[in-house]
């Protein structure tokens, strides 16, 4: 069981750590891991391991069984041994924008309020896919509506509940396709907006700016027919 550093601070950019195995395909398993792996439509993170005078890229990070998290060497060589102490440095510019993403995201589904089907991240921009049978007759409005949520600069912040809350509250769950992330008995909420003033809450086991203005400036991108019932939105960041 690895533990995810990536949810107690999702600012972290570097952190020690312990090799505790290798995985029959070369993939180091820390003690704890700041890199997010990849899950729930957003990419692993990227970076290096330090130790001992090396430098190892890390391509990309997965789950692996038993609730570890995997880092996944660029090249499969010089991988240090279990029971080395490293230092994970993260590709930090790729992964706040993932974040940066993973919040307009977010923001997109309020503006669009229908059931979503699937959504994928990169760096660059990010789509959801909607249980809507008509592609939306006011695109100016949704940009707008986007924009006036990130210069509102809303705390964005998470908490955790059991999965009996969760199960008491079906609302909470805006994707139709894929289970919320939870952990034992214990299910993450992000919340975007505090007190009254919040417009979001849902399941999600992602990383997120600390507030809303960090998203930047944003373009709403294409939108697409994907079978009867679904419409697809691409937004992207527009710096």
């Amino acid at each position: 069981m690895t533990t995810a550093l990536y949810l107690e601070d999702a600012y972290q950019r570097e952190a020690h750590g312990l090799v505790v195995a290798i995985t029959e395909e070369g993939g180091i398993v820390l003690d704890g891991s700041i890199f997010y792996p990849t899950g729930g439509g957003q990419p692993g993170d990227s970076g290096w391991l330090v130790w001992d005078g090396k430098r190892l890229p890390i391509a990309t990070t997965v789950k692996a069984p038993g609730g570890a998290i995997a880092l996944v060497p660029a090249e499969p060589q010089n991988l240090p041994d279990v029971g080395t102490h490293v230092t994970q440095v993260l590709d930090w510019e790729r992964r706040h924008r993932h974040m940066r993403v993973h919040t307009m995201l977010h923001l997109l589904s309020v503006v669009v309020p229908f059931g979503v089907t699937g959504g994928q991240i990169s760096a660059r921009h990010g789509r959801l896919d909607f249980d809507m049978p008509d592609a939306p007759d006011d695109r100016e409005g949704i940009e707008e509506a986007l924009h006036s949520f990130v210069a509102a600069d809303m705390r964005v912040i998470d908490r955790w509940i059991t999965q009996a809350e969760l199960d008491a509250a079906p609302e909470l769950v805006k994707t139709m396709a894929v289970k919320p992330p939870k952990a034992s008995d214990r299910v993450r909420l992000v919340q975007i907006g505090s007190g009254s003033t919040w417009v979001d809450v849902q399941p999600c086991g992602g990383t997120h700016v600390a507030r809303t203005g960090e998203v930047g400036a944003l373009l709403l991108g294409k939108i697409e027919k994907k079978g009867r019932q679904n419409r697809r939105i691409y937004v992207h960041l527009d710096s």
